[in-house]
Order: structure tokens, then C-alpha cells, then sequence
């Protein structure tokens, strides 16, 4: 049943129809009738708020018709999982309970029916010899309790007899200890849900649990509800208690009750009782009453007198709704005033209405788009690392700032962004397996772009081929393909190659037999045999006009595993290779379209295919096919064993990291614990060994410190030294004396200061053992602290580093959009700290803005009209207008499109952008403040990396103020190199080198292994290859 509020939904009754061609309106899930089309909207509207419960599931904030939904989909779900033959028994032990809440009900039958079994019933059988087997319940037997002949007593016990599954004939008889119900079926969770169907339960204190009629029908139940579980019993007993309670307050004392009562103003005695206040006993009186009582009024007490122009303040009593009336006053204080004969009311008497409470103050973090929108903040500019920046109302080329030193960008295209960024986070987060050295984003993107014939590039070729790798295993290791791969229609190809055979056998006809007569039926034979041959000519020269590549042709005595296998890289050899792989991926129908387009580059049909022509087309393949292929592959390459099992290494890593973790983090608590009672103890001992106050230090004459200052040729020297502006040669070569004296001065200096700190020392009283000895005990405690938390956070980042099955996302902002930073799980902050590009001191160095998917832009950002005009009306623009106010010029639209920023600045600034009152921007905000500094740091060495290198004349501020030391040759040889520029260009790609493979294969992955050594060893090569070597140490991510 639907809860709205915790109450089930009661239906309208239906309608009075009286015209059978009236119109009316119906709702089919209820059944309800409407007569008026505003009864049927309201009762809709009504429907369709998100304030509804599934009772069965207890999902909360869903419309009338989902929650429905919802709870028919549940009760089928626990009809089916929950066993039949308890269902009788469960509900006969729910019926008339008056156990308030469910979860202690559920808790009392879970316990009731643990060791409660009944016939039919499968359960798990315990057998004498230990062994456990599937059963049936087919008989249940109690015996009670016994008193024994010592006068002990047995409990009651109970015994099943039981049939043992898949075996003829096999019986036997235990008891409740031996029994075990289906975990999967049998639990609290599917209990409840039952409950929750089938009982009902009012909504007054005390009401029973009451079986619903559909199911006590079923089961025979009886629905006959107990006099005293009844609703008008319940009630009458609770006015029996307030009667009972009323009696037995304490009745007022008979000496009181003789007293005068002196009746005040208002018509009640001045004397206080104590206890509960007693209303009087209002009566009416008679005129004979009202006589005798005037008469025995003393003299002294008259009976208040109101005159008629004055006001009585009992007439206000049962009045008309704010009337004021003229009422004749009787002798007794306590007789209400009679309103049969009053006159109107004369001044009305008029009370505002209070206002209105105003609404509660909302709760945040609530909904991003719920907040006000802010048009004086404005999102930082997003860069973009492509050829066609996304286009939106006010975008335009000239708005996007390119930050690039190179013309890299002009050939990349939006759609390979997200291809990049997968590849290389990939490729980096999973280096070890391929045995590559990390690489910056950069070096990666220059690499695919520069990589030619007359530019080869280790970083380009090294990647293909250590991919390769991981898809088919060495000769040495097996051959096994590590990765699942579509089949090759080889069945159509022997098809034709035997029908081509059939041909050559079949006998040609004889060209000199002599025609035969042509008959009728014999030109129309002629005909429709020519047809037949000139409609096949046109299908085979369609088929060869569709031909798209001739990748067939070059793998037609090429078996690219069997190639793999050896590994034979050079001369164009894994371009060959690729292309057989994409080959047969292009059987997938997912991958056809991608693989034939890459096909149709690498072997078009207009060119011979060779293995030389498949390496001048990789060699000059676009940037944008590139990605494709390496992602491809990539994307295969995580199917592979070595990947997996990676994953799951990486996931029992963590695990024990967070055992260790916790273990630190115990420590620290005990540590810190323990120091504020070291901490409690020094405040108690600390007024006994306070040292005295220093006295206050003399004052130097301002002659002595001015002729300090003006005399002092150390000082004066030192000045002119950090100004450098002066370049004699008198001045040059005075400051190496300078220096030096400046030094010694310095020395001297910290040596009085020192003498002068162990004299004032010896001057302090000393302190007694005990405080010395406690002060001790808390340097080491805050130690240990200081060393937990350096543990703890190390073990974090080795966490964070082994974090590699998935990229976590930083979060996502109002127009969910998400924000990555690829360095925030996976791999170490710079890099592999042994890579050969390690000096660059960062991975990527940028946070990038990826647009919202298509769910998420169709149900925020493009509502229907609708939800737009509603959302204009309360915030006077719609969703994408306020997208394109506070996003600014630039924006991401789609899930397709990227955007980044590389600025640290600009970091600041989407931080004082995001709100912390709403739920996706708080959660942004926090992770973008933890690794702030990690991200500032990365952009920081990212722009020294990229950008070209300055000369040395500005670079020459050193610290302290020294100058390089610099001869006039080297002088004269820097004026040479700045006067003849190389006259080659030079790609920062080209630095890198695969150390990892050099030092682990002993050759590159493009490099054929080197031979094995014939020449035969010397005896003093033999001894020291006999002697142990070291093992090399593992190569780890964290950080020395």
C-alpha cells in the first residue's frame, strides 16, 4: 500500500453519475471517477508529487504511480523469494500482535521461527556423521516437558523427520540443532518486506497487527479482532483511568467549606486551595432560590450591580462571533448568563489574523540549480586544445586563448580530446605492465604529431610496440593470444576458392561444333544466359568500385600473430602488424566502421600493398588517426591477463594498506591521549619551575649604533654587493674579500649568540628531575604523533597511487560538467620518479572540463518548455540562459567536448566560482582545496617545461645576491651559440628514452633481443657470473 506522510493513500469514493452520456475522467491505477475536469487535475497534481513511500521497498520521494509500481514490483518479488509453507505460519503468529514497531516485530518472529520448522519446507539437514545435505521436512513431532524420576525436568523438545534429496529412500530423524533454513531466503530483509505486505496495522496506540483479508481468506485466519484489542474498548478503559484519577483527588476540607465566601469582582472567593483548580458546579436557579439568596446576603456583601450603559464582563460568553450583549445580572456569582433576549451586539469587535509564519530556512547543500543564480561571478575562461572550439551564442574563435607554444593544436580536432587523454592516462597508469617510462601529456601529443620518416620518435614507436606486446605473448613464453578476437570469415573464402576450382574443371565447349537449329525456346535460353552473365559482370565491377582497402592483399601471405610472436617490429614490421590487427577487428560490427576508415589510410585501394608503402602511410598519418588506432588497441589491451592480475595485485596492496593505516592511526590516538595526561601532569608541576622573567636588555646610545651604520665596511660593501649595478673591475674584484669577511662575521656572530644562550641558561634555577624527565616524555610522544602522521600520510598517497581501475573524477559543477585531474589517483604526482623525463616535475598539469552527458544535459540543462517557463518564472531566466551568463564565452555542451585549465590562478578562481551551497559544487570545492597546492605546483613546472628557454642574463639572480662565476671564454662561447642558432628544430618528444625496458629486456620494444653471446667465458668471467647478485631492487611509485 502507498504511503503518503507514513499513512496509507485512501482513495476518493467514486463519484455520483446520474447521466450515462456525461463526461467524466478516470484514473485507471485507482479507479477513481471524476465528474469535473478541476477535480481530476487537482487529484493528478496530487498524484504526481515526489512525497510518496513504497511501503514494501521503503524507497521515499516518488510519485503515486512510481511508488505503485514500485510496490507491485516488490510484492511480486517477495511472493516469489519468500518460502510457501511459512507464509501460514508467519502470518498466524503476526495476527492481533500489538508490538508498535515493525522492526521489533520482525526481530520476535525471526527469533520465534529460527528453530521452528514445518512440514514441506526445505532446510539444510546436519547428518550424525558431520556431513550436510538438502532436505525435505515430511513429519514434525512435540514432545512436551517431563519431570523426571530425581525430580529434574526435561524441556520441551521437537523431532522432524526428513527426506533426504537425490537419494532413494533416505530418511532420517533430528532435531531443531540440526536444521538450517536457505541464507538467500530466510532473512530479516525478506521477512520484513512480507510483513509489510500482508499485515495492516490502524493508527491509534495499541492497535493490533491485522492480517489483510485477501491473505486471512487464504490461509484461514481468523479475522475476529478481541474484545479487549478493540478501538471502542481501548477508549472506554481510558476514560474509566481519567475517572478513577479524578476520584482520587483530594476533596476540600469541611472547615473550609463553612468559611464566609467573600466573593470577589469577577464572581470567585480570594482564598487559595491548594491542589488542582475545581470548576464550580454551574446550575440554574430558580426566582424563588434568587429571593431567599438576596435575602440572606449580609449587609455589608451586596450583590455586584452593572448599570445598562456599562458592560458586564460575562456577557462576552457564548456570544455571536465577536458581539458584545446586555444581560440582566442575578444575585449568584456563578450562574451564566441567559442570551434568549439579548439586544445585537452594538460595537463589534474586529481581531487581525496573524500572518503567516514565514517558510523554514532551506537546508543547504540542496540543488545546484535550486540556488539564486549569481551574475556578478563568472567562471574562468576555459583553453582548448583543438582545431574547432565548441560554438555556442556568444563563443567565438577569437574568445579562446590557446595557450600552446607550438602548432600542435591546429591539427588536432575536439573529437580526439577525449581519445587522448583516455590513451595517455592509460598508457601512464599501467606503465609498469607495458614496461614504459611515464611521459608527460605533452610529449605524448608532440610525439603523434611529429612522428615522420625523417623525424623518427622513440616515444611514438615504443608505445605500438609495447602494446602489441601485451595482446600476444613471446615465442619464449607460450605464443597464447592474451586478448579475445573476432573470427575471419574463412568459410566464404574456401566457398569461392572451390567454386574457382569447379570452374577450371568444367569442360570448355567445343568452338567448332557446328550450331544447332535455333528454335524459339532456345534464343529465349540464349537471352536469359546473356542477361545472367552481363548482371554479374556489373556486380563484380561494383564490388571492386566498393573495395575501400587492400589490406586482404597484404595479408594474404602475412599471419600477423605468428609475426607478433617473434617479434619482428623492424622495417615497417608492426605497422604490418597493425594492420592485420585492425583487420580483423573490422569483423565486429562495433568496430567495422572505425577499422575500415583506418584501413582505408594505411592500404588504400589505389596504392600497391607492400610492407614499405604500410610505413610511408603510418609515417604520414593526421594526428587524429593516431588516437584512434592507439585507442583502439588500448582499449583491447585492458581484456589482457597482465592487466587484470595487475588490478587485482594493486587491490590486495590497498588492502593491506589500509590495515596498516588503521594500525597508525590507533597508535596516533593512543599517542595523543596519552600526551594530554602528560600534558595535565606539566600544568600541575609547571608553576614550581617557571624560570624567572628575563631582565629588560640596555639600550644602545643612537651614536654608537649610527656610527655603527655609517662605519661598517662590511655593511657598505655588502649593500653595493646585492645591488650589482655597478660593473667596474675595481668593485668586481673586491667582492670575493667581501664574501668572505661577511661570512666570517656571520660566524661570529652565531657563536656569541650561542655563549650568550648557555650562559643565560646556567643563570636559570634548575628544574627538578620529575619535570625534566616529563618534559622528555612529551618531546617523544609528540615525535611518535608527528611520525604516525607522516606514516599515515604516506600510506594515503601509496593508496592513492595503487587506485588504478578507474579514474576518479574531482566532481562536477552546477551545469554537470565534471572536472579531472588525472595525477589524482593511478600514478605518482610527477611521474615515475626513475623515468627519463622525471626533471619535468609534473604528469599532465592541467585540470580538464569535460561538457555533461546526454541524460544528464536532457534532464538539467535542455527541459522541456514546461520546466523551462517554470524555472524562468522563479529565476527570471531559463537553465541555458544562465548556463551562458555564468559560464562566460566559453563553455562544453556535450560529453564529447573538452576544455582545460593550466593557470594556478585560474584554479583560485573557479574556487571562489563554485558555491558551497549546493551538493555537486561543495563536493568539487573540497577536493579542489586538498590538492590545490599539488595542482598549483603542477601547472607551475608544466609552464618552465613548455616554454622555450630563456638566456641566462635573466636567470642570473641568484640568492644572496651572488653572480655566476663565469670566465671570458665561456662568456665568449655563450655570445658564439646566441649568434648561431641551431639550425634544426628541436621537439622536447625527443628527450625521452624507454629506460625501464632497456633495464628489465635488456633492448627496446621495437629492437630485436640481442644475440646470445658464443664466445666462451674467461675463468675470471665464469667466477664472478657464479657469484649471487644482488636482486634488483622493485621498482615502486612512492616517492624516496
Amino acid at each position: 500500500m502507498v504511503l503518503f506522510k507514513r499513512k496509507p493513500v485512501r482513495f476518493l469514493p467514486p463519484a455520483e453519475v446520474k447521466d450515462d452520456n456525461a463526461e467524466v475522467w478516470h484514473i485507471p491505477q485507482t479507479g477513481e471517477i471524476f465528474t469535473r475536469y478541476e477535480d481530476y487535475l487537482a487529484r493528478m497534481d496530487f498524484y504526481r508529487q515526489r512525497r510518496f513511500n513504497c511501503q514494501i521497498t521503503g524507497h521515499s520521494g516518488l510519485t503515486f504511480f512510481e511508488a505503485l509500481k514500485s510496490e507491485r514490483a516488490g510484492a511480486q518479488e517477495v511472493e516469489e523469494a519468500f518460502p510457501e509453507v511459512l507464509k501460514g505460519p508467519v502470518l498466524r503468529n503476526v495476527q492481533f500482535q500489538t508490538v508498535s514497531r515493525i522492526d521489533t516485530l520482525v526481530d520476535n518472529i525471526f527469533e520465534a521461527f529460527r528453530t521452528d520448522f514445518y512440514p514441506g519446507e526445505t532446510v539444510t539437514v546436519k547428518l550424525p556423521n558431520g556431513e550436510r545435505q538438502q532436505g525435505v521436512v515430511r513429519e514434525k513431532t512435540r514432545f512436551p516437558h517431563k519431570l523426571l524420576p530425581d525430580g529434574s525436568v526435561r524441556p520441551p523438545t521437537t523431532k522432524y523427520y526428513v527426506s533426504i534429496d537425490g537419494r532413494d529412500d533416505a530418511e532420517t530423524v533430528v532435531d531443531d540443532s540440526n536444521l538450517f533454513r536457505d541464507r538467500k531466503t530466510w532473512t530479516k530483509a525478506v521477512l520484513r518486506s512480507f510483513v509489510k505486505q500482508t499485515v495492516t496495522r490502524e493508527a491509534w496506540n495499541g492497535a493490533p497487527w491485522l492480517v489483510k483479508h485477501d491473505y486471512a481468506t487464504m490461509y484461514h485466519i481468523d479475522t475476529r479482532i478481541p474484545p479487549h484489542l478493540r478501538y471502542d474498548t481501548k477508549l472506554q478503559e481510558r476514560k474509566q483511568l481519567q475517572a478513577q484519577r479524578r476520584a482520587s483527588q483530594p476533596q476540600q476540607p469541611q472547615s473550609q467549606q463553612s468559611r464566609p465566601k467573600e466573593a470577589t469582582a469577577n464572581g470567585i472567593s480570594g482564598t487559595f486551595q491548594p491542589g488542582p483548580a475545581r470548576l464550580p458546579e454551574l446550575k440554574p436557579s430558580s426566582n424563588k432560590g434568587h429571593k431567599s439568596q438576596l435575602q440572606h446576603h449580609p449587609p455589608h456583601q451586596q450583590p455586584p450591580h452593572f448599570p445598562h450603559d456599562m458592560k458586564h464582563p460575562r456577557a462576552l460568553l457564548n456570544g455571536p462571533e465577536q458581539g458584545i450583549f446586555h444581560t440582566q445580572i442575578s444575585g449568584n456569582p456563578f450562574q451564566l448568563p441567559s442570551f434568549r433576549n439579548s439586544d445585537p451586539p452594538l460595537h463589534p469587535v474586529t481581531v487581525p489574523e496573524p500572518p503567516p509564519p514565514p517558510p523554514p530556512p532551506p537546508k543547504y547543500p540542496i540543488e545546484d540549480l535550486e540556488l539564486e543564480p549569481r551574475p556578478d561571478k563568472i567562471r574562468p575562461p576555459l583553453a582548448f586544445m583543438c582545431n574547432d572550439v565548441p560554438s555556442g551564442p556568444n563563443t567565438s574563435r577569437s574568445d579562446n586563448d590557446l595557450k600552446e607554444p607550438n602548432d600542435v593544436v591546429r591539427h588536432i580536432s575536439m573529437r580526439s580530446i577525449g581519445p587522448l587523454l583516455e590513451t595517455w592516462d592509460t598508457l601512464n597508469v599501467y606503465c609498469e605492465i607495458f614496461k614504459l617510462d611515464s611521459f608527460t601529456f605533452d610529449d605524448y601529443v608532440e610525439a603523434l604529431h611529429v612522428a615522420s620518416e625523417e623525424t623518427p620518435v622513440q616515444l611514438f614507436e615504443e608505445i605500438h610496440c609495447a602494446v602489441l606486446k601485451i595482446l600476444v605473448s613471446s615465442e619464449a613464453e607460450g605464443g597464447k593470444v592474451n586478448v579475445p578476437l573476432p573470427e575471419l570469415d574463412e568459410d566464404d573464402d574456401e566457398d569461392e576458392e572451390d567454386a574457382a576450382e569447379e570452374e577450371a574443371r568444367s569442360p570448355t565447349p567445343d568452338e567448332d561444333k557446328p550450331p544447332a537449329r535455333a528454335t524459339r525456346s532456345s534464343l529465349a535460353k540464349a537471352e536469359a544466359e546473356r542477361l545472367a552473365a552481363e548482371a554479374r559482370a556489373a556486380e563484380l565491377e561494383a564490388a571492386a568500385a566498393q573495395v575501400k582497402h587492400r589490406a586482404e592483399d597484404l595479408l594474404e601471405d602475412f599471419e600477423w600473430v605468428e609475426h607478433l610472436r617473434k617479434r619482428n617490429f623492424k622495417d615497417g614490421g608492426w605497422q604490418r602488424i597493425m594492420v592485420g590487427l585492425l583487420h580483423q577487428l573490422s569483423k565486429d560490427e562495433r568496430l567495422q566502421e572505425r577499422c575500415e576508415e583506418l584501413l582505408a589510410r594505411l592500404v588504400p585501394p589505389g596504392e600497391e600493398p607492400t610492407q614499405e608503402t604500410v610505413l610511408q602511410n603510418y609515417a604520414s598519418l593526421g594526428l587524429d588517426y593516431r588516437v584512434e588506432a592507439l585507442q583502439i588497441i588500448c582499449i583491447l589491451t585492458t581484456r589482457a591477463r597482465a592487466i587484470r592480475a595487475y588490478m587485482e595485485d594493486c587491490s590486495e596492496q590497498m588492502t593491506s594498506y589500509r590495515k596498516e593505516k588503521i594500525e597508525w592511526q590507533r597508535q596516533k590516538k593512543q599517542a595523543i591521549e596519552e600526551l594530554r595526561a602528560l600534558n595535565d601532569q606539566r600544568k600541575i608541576l609547571l608553576p614550581e619551575n617557571m624560570p624567572p622573567s628575563p631582565p629588560p636588555e640596555p639600550s644602545k646610545p643612537d651614536d654608537e649604533s649610527k656610527s655603527a651604520d655609517v662605519g661598517s665596511p662590511a655593511t657598505r660593501d655588502g649593500e653595493v654587493s646585492e645591488s650589482g649595478e655597478d660593473g667596474s673591475s675595481k668593485r668586481q674584484g673586491r667582492r670575493l674579500n667581501d664574501r668572505a669577511a661577511e661570512r666570517q662575521r656571520k660566524r661570529k656572530e652565531e657563536q656569541e649568540r650561542k655563549e650568550k644562550a648557555a650562559a643565560e641558561a646556567a643563570k636559570v634555577p634548575k628544574q627538578s628531575k620529575q619535570f625534566t624527565k616529563l618534559l622528555k616524555d612529551i618531546q617523544k610522544k609528540e615525535d611518535l604523533i608527528k611520525n604516525c602522521e607522516e606514516q599515515i600520510g604516506i600510506i594515503d598517497n601509496d593508496l592513492r597511487e595503487a587506485d588504478c581501475p578507474r579514474t576518479r573524477v574531482l566532481g562536477k559543477d552546477r551545469f554537470w560538467n565534471r572536472y579531472y585531474w588525472f595525477e589524482r589517483n593511478g600514478m605518482p604526482y610527477g611521474g615515475l620518479p626513475d623515468s627519463s623525463t622525471a626533471s619535468a616535475g609534473y604528469a599532465n598539469g592541467c585540470i580538464w572540463v569535460q561538457g555533461p552527458d546526454d541524460l544528464e544535459r536532457e534532464g538539467y540543462i535542455d527541459l522541456a518548455p514546461e520546466y523551462q517557463n517554470e524555472y524562468k518564472a522563479k529565476f527570471a531566466m531559463t537553465v541555458p540562459e544562465r548556463k551562458e551568463m555564468e559560464e562566460g564565452p566559453t563553455s562544453v555542451y556535450t560529453a564529447r567536448q573538452w576544455g582545460y585549465y593550466s593557470e594556478p590562478e585560474q584554479v583560485d578562481n573557479l574556487i571562489r566560482w563554485l558555491d558551497p551551497r549546493g551538493l555537486n559544487e561543495s563536493k568539487l570545492r573540497k577536493e579542489l582545496l586538498n590538492f590545490r597546492d599539488k595542482i598549483a605546483k603542477n601547472m607551475e613546472n608544466r609552464k618552465k617545461y613548455i616554454t622555450p628557454a630563456e638566456t641566462n642574463n635573466d636567470n642570473n639572480d641568484n640568492n644572496n645576491g651572488e653572480e655566476p662565476k663565469e670566465s671570458k671564454r665561456g662568456v665568449a662561447s655563450r655570445t658564439r651559440l646566441r649568434q648561431t642558432p641551431e639550425p634544426t628544430t628541436h621537439y622536447r618528444c625527443l628527450v625521452w628514452e624507454n629506460t625501464t625496458a632497456v633495464e628489465e629486456l635488456g633492448h627496446l620494444h621495437s629492437e630485436p633481443p640481442p644475440p646470445p653471446r658464443t664466445r666462451k667465458p674467461t675463468k675470471k668471467r665464469q667466477a664472478a657470473e657464479s657469484a649471487p647478485e644482488p636482486a634488483p631492487a622493485p621498482k615502486t611509485r612512492r616517492r624516496k
